[in-house]
C-alpha cells in the first residue's frame, strides 16, 4: 500500500468513530436527560403515573442518544449492517423475555394451590 492510501484509510476510520464535537453533544444530552429524570422524581409534584411515563420517555430518549452519539448507529450506508444486527438482537431479546413471561404465567396458572392437599389434587383428576 502506498503511504497516501494509508493516510486516507485512517482519515475515514476517525470519521466513522465520531468527533470530539459529537461526543460532547452526546455527553451534554445524556447529562441533561439524566438530570431531567432525577428532577422529575425528586420534585414530587407530578402524580406517580405521570412521573413514571415521563421517566420512561426520558429513558427512551437517553437510549437513542447513547445509540446515535456513542455507538454510532445510524441509517447511513456504512451503518445499515450494524443497525440490522442491533434490530435483530433487540427482537431476540423481546422474544426471550416475552416467552419467559408467558411460560412463568402459565406455570403459575397450572400450579396447585397451597391450601390443597396432594390427595385432594389427585382426586380432582
Amino acid at each position: 500500500m502506498k503511504p497516501s492510501h494509508l493516510h486516507a484509510v485512517h482519515a475515514n476510520e476517525s470519521a466513522a468513530h465520531g468527533s470530539v464535537r459529537s461526543y460532547t453533544i452526546g455527553l451534554l444530552l445524556s447529562v441533561a436527560l439524566t438530570v431531567a429524570s432525577f428532577a422529575t422524581v425528586m420534585a414530587g409534584t407530578l402524580s406517580a403515573h405521570v412521573a413514571i411515563a415521563l421517566v420512561v420517555g426520558l429513558c427512551v430518549a437517553q437510549l437513542l442518544v447513547q445509540l446515535v452519539y456513542f455507538l454510532h448507529l445510524g441509517t447511513g450506508p456504512g451503518q445499515r449492517g450494524n443497525t440490522a444486527i442491533f434490530a435483530c438482537t433487540g427482537l431476540l431479546i423481546v422474544i426471550v423475555v416475552a416467552g419467559s413471561l408467558w411460560v412463568m404465567h402459565n406455570a403459575d396458572l397450572n400450579m396447585m394451590p397451597t391450601d390443597m392437599s396432594i390427595e385432594r389434587a389427585r382426586a380432582k383428576d
